[in-house]
């Protein structure tokens, strides 16, 4: 297993447009190709104007075949157009990650 963090920094006084955005284009086709998702957070405190999300993934190959899939779709091209005519972020990343041994096996105790 692995997962896809990603981080969306937003222009200040603008998060709550892109959440919105998001939710109503974004989120459906998401669920609909990646379906996996861990979580999706906001900060409260920290760096602010943050947005993260986590998506698992069999493998990468998994990862890669959904994605492609959702990219394909002209909804999601849809998307993209609307979130960057909006102008609201400021930086986009991502990250894959595995779990640490000592963490699976901790998940396995239980």
């Amino acid at each position: 297993m692995i997962v896809d963090l990603r981080i969306y920094t937003c222009l200040p006084n603008k998060m709550a447009g892109f959440v919105k955005l998001y939710e109503e284009k974004a989120w459906p086709l998401q669920l609909k190709y990646l379906e996996n998702c861990l979580g999706w957070y906001t900060t409260v405190e920290g760096a602010l104007n943050t947005v993260v999300h986590l998506w698992e993934y069999k493998d990468q190959g998994d990862r890669e075949q959904r994605r492609s899939a959702m990219a394909a779709d002209p909804a999601w091209g849809a998307f993209l157009m609307a979130a960057a005519e909006a102008g609201q972020l400021v930086k986009m990343e991502n990250r894959i990650m595995r779990e640490a041994p000592h963490f699976t096996a901790h998940k396995a105790k239980k």
